[in-house]
């Protein structure tokens, strides 16, 4: 599965120097994927010149060139969308839906990057006398390196590597172990469609010791990382010794308000699809459900009917609903934190085990719990798995101040036909982004990012490329 592809350095791919190879494995069967290949120091050195040559490059590429092949990307990424979709379930164990859908996802996010290239705007002001101009103007910060989690690898090595693109800059792209595949098949597309050698670049194998020897580098000027905080935190560390730029999107726990005006049928059908994508291993992922006390019975019978609907199996079977579980350590903690709230008093009202006739394969039902207090373990540590726990409130003010007592800001959602408390809701939530009445969040022309924890630095929308583009400013006399 991976013998074609390797390290992307230079333009061309290879195999490490050293030969060195890790192993991937489908978590749906527990059997061997591939031997991907691992990258050493000397490929890495390699690496490094190559993107250090592709940004001299890009750089000086025009916005309108640039754009062109942006846009070649996105329409050669639908056409490969069957292929990215089938990476998605063998590595990630998504469903072919769900892969699809995250392979056209990366194709907006791409077909959005190439617009904006050409709209990066600077700006002319008249001086303090009449013969002098203050001229402001945006410039590529350098090369980026982009540090690519296993979640959604085609959607946030897409993010990284469009805005870095659309910027004029050159980036060295780092997946993660479990997902090599499908990010090589993107960077492969950006081969195809006409990107200069050297301008993007991966790097495969182990993510510390990569990350830990690009920072090293004076040659990266910027990192986007999304990951967990504690990972964050240790970039941001690393970062700081060479004053490089950083956007971070790290771990979120977001709350799922549900008034009592609100419409439960419809709110369960957004909770079903917002929570159980991609088995809830996602970062924007409901994880605190706070009912009002007059709705909350009957939206738990709700959705534990709905729940118990879902069909659990190998993503390849087209009538799958939920995959496994990424990871052998995913699962245990799941099976650790499902324990750990049972003994704080919590009861479930359905899943808590793996599914019978699974033998092979990461899988855990979806799981619902009643009695939820606020201080139990699962309301402060975020599940990133398929967990609902479910609570009541009586009042506005109460269940805003319960929802933003978290050191995590990424994403809220609200759910009320009332315009005024939608408005107040939205405006008093402490998160980077907020859902009102849907379950979508992550879109390519809307500002992407948390706060708090949760990091800094927004992907995607008019302002995420500012993150990629240094700021020059000249006082210009013109006499």
């Amino acid at each position: 599965m991976y013998e074609k592809f390797g390290q992307f350095i230079e333009g061309k791919w290879q195999q490490s120097l050293s030969g060195e190879t890790y192993d991937v494995i489908n978590p749906a069967t527990e059997e061997l994927i591939g031997k991907a290949s691992k990258a050493n120091k000397n490929d890495i050195d390699l690496c490094l010149k190559s993107a250090e040559k592709g940004f001299k490059i890009w750089k000086d590429t025009p916005p309108w060139e640039r754009s062109k092949i942006i846009r070649n990307i996105s329409d050669l990424i639908r056409k490969r969308n069957e292929t990215l979709a089938k990476w998605l379930t063998l590595e990630v164990g998504k469903p072919l839906k769900e892969g699809a859908g995250e392979a056209s996802g990366a194709a907006d996010i791409f077909e959005w990057s190439s617009e904006e290239a050409k709209r990066i705007y600077g700006e002319t002001l008249q001086g303090r006398s009449k013969d002098t101009k203050i001229q402001v103007s945006y410039q590529p910060v350098g090369v980026v390196a982009a540090l690519v989690p296993w979640n959604f690898p085609i959607t946030l090595a897409s993010r990284k590597i469009s805005t870095a693109l659309s910027a004029g800059c050159s980036v060295i792209v780092k997946p993660d172990i479990i997902t090599p595949g499908a990010v090589m098949e993107l960077v492969d597309i950006c081969k195809e469609a006409g990107v200069p050698t050297g301008v993007v670049n991966l790097l495969s194998g182990d993510p510390a010791y990569i990350s830990d020897q690009l920072l090293s580098s004076d040659i990266i000027k910027k990192v986007s990382i999304t990951g967990s905080t504690r990972v964050g935190k240790l970039i941001l560390k690393k970062a700081a010794e060479k004053v490089q730029r950083v956007t971070m999107e790290l771990s979120g726990h977001s709350p799922f308000i549900v008034f009592e005006d609100a419409d439960l049928d419809k709110v369960t059908d957004i909770a079903i699809f917002a929570k159980f994508r991609n088995n809830g291993q996602v970062c924007i992922s409901p994880s605190r459900f706070y009912i009002h006390e007059d709705k909350k019975n009957d939206f738990t019978k709700l959705m534990v009917e709905k729940t118990k609907k879902l069909k659990i199996g190998n993503g390849m079977d087209k009538d799958t609903v939920l995959g496994p579980l990424t990871t052998k350590k995913r699962l245990e903690e799941i099976e650790t934190l499902v324990e750990t709230t049972k003994n704080e008093g919590a009861r479930v009202l359905c899943g808590g085990k793996k599914p019978a006739g699974h033998n092979k394969g990461y899988f855990y039902e979806p799981t619902v719990f009643d009695n939820v207090k606020d201080d139990f373990t699962i309301m402060n540590t975020e599940p990133f798995g398929p967990l609902v726990p479910i609570l009541s409130f009586k009042s506005f003010d109460e269940v805003v101040q319960r929802a933003n007592n978290n050191d995590l800001g990424l994403a809220s959602y609200v759910y009320t036909n009332n315009l005024e408390k939608a408005h107040r809701a939205s405006e008093l939530m402490e998160t980077g982004t907020v859902a009102v009445n849907t379950g979508v969040v992550a879109l390519p022309e809307a500002p992407f990012g948390g706060i708090k924890q949760t990091g800094y630095g927004r992907e995607g929308g008019s302002m995420a490329i500012k993150d990629y583009l240094n700021v020059k400013y000249t006082h210009l006399g013109i006499k």
